[in-house]
């Protein structure tokens, strides 16, 4: 299973076909640190939730929209080995040229648990963090893997699980604050791909009567979960 780095960003809705740019412009580096694929989200369908959201996880300023976003690296240690070739090769003038706060973006490494494989280009994905028990994690892969199948069989394409390997605190944002972690809780960094928000739509209509969806209260707390529906913007 692949390795991901999950990212959070806000940008300046206004910036959109600047960002854009920008991301197509990084593809090329990704691909020579060995990166298999890298993806950016705009927001579509994100709700503001009473405790966390996407908004309040990178500070959201006015005019600013929360971008979602992953890389895929094959393993760990070629996503490790990229980042030490990233750190050695930063320039902090480079932050100017963002087409965004880059010191408010929140990103993290992943542990994939969970991923039935790419099954085509989505038009639409859906992403979640969550506060999870670091004791729980091989209850949350077994629910997880209860899961996915019933997702997909109502037309998902994909959907990956993962939990927090490589994930620092940050000096404003982090993915802790995120979701308002306490201690002895980690991350769960997810995202389901749909070929359309339509499929999605209807697809969780039917999912939210099966009582085969039913969720487990203790598994992690779903209330500081933050989620949100996104298109696609750069898919690579």
């Amino acid at each position: 299973m692949p390795y991901i780095d999950g990212f959070v960003l806000a940008v300046p809705a206004a910036n959109k076909d600047q960002y854009r740019d920008h991301a197509h412009g990084a593809v090329p580096m990704f691909k020579d640190l060995g990166a298999t694929r890298l993806v950016e989200n705009w927001p579509d369908d994100v709700p503001h939730g009473k405790q966390t959201d996407f908004y309040r996880a990178t500070k959201i300023e006015d005019g600013e929209v929360p971008v979602f976003s992953w890389v895929e690296y094959p393993d760990r240690e070629t996503r490790m080995e990229a980042g030490r070739k990233m750190s050695e090769g930063f320039d902090p003038s480079m932050m100017k040229d963002m087409p965004f706060d880059a010191h408010r973006m929140i990103y993290g490494g992943f542990e994939a648990l969970v991923d039935t494989g790419p099954n085509g280009k989505p038009g639409y994905v859906e992403g979640m963090i969550s506060p999870v028990p670091v004791g729980n994690k091989d209850a949350y892969r077994a629910a997880a893997q209860t899961q996915v199948p019933l997702i997909m069989e109502f037309g998902a394409l994909r959907v990956v699980d993962t939990w927090a390997d490589d994930v620092p605190p940050g000096e404003t944002t982090d993915f802790q604050r995120a979701v308002a972690t306490t201690d002895g809780e980690t991350i769960g960094f997810s995202f389901i791909e749909w070929p359309s928000k339509d499929v999605r739509n209807k697809a969780w209509e039917k999912l939210m009567q099966d009582p085969r969806m039913a969720p487990n209260p203790d598994l992690y707390d779903a209330k500081r979960s933050i989620y949100g529906g996104f298109v696609p913007l750069v898919d690579v």
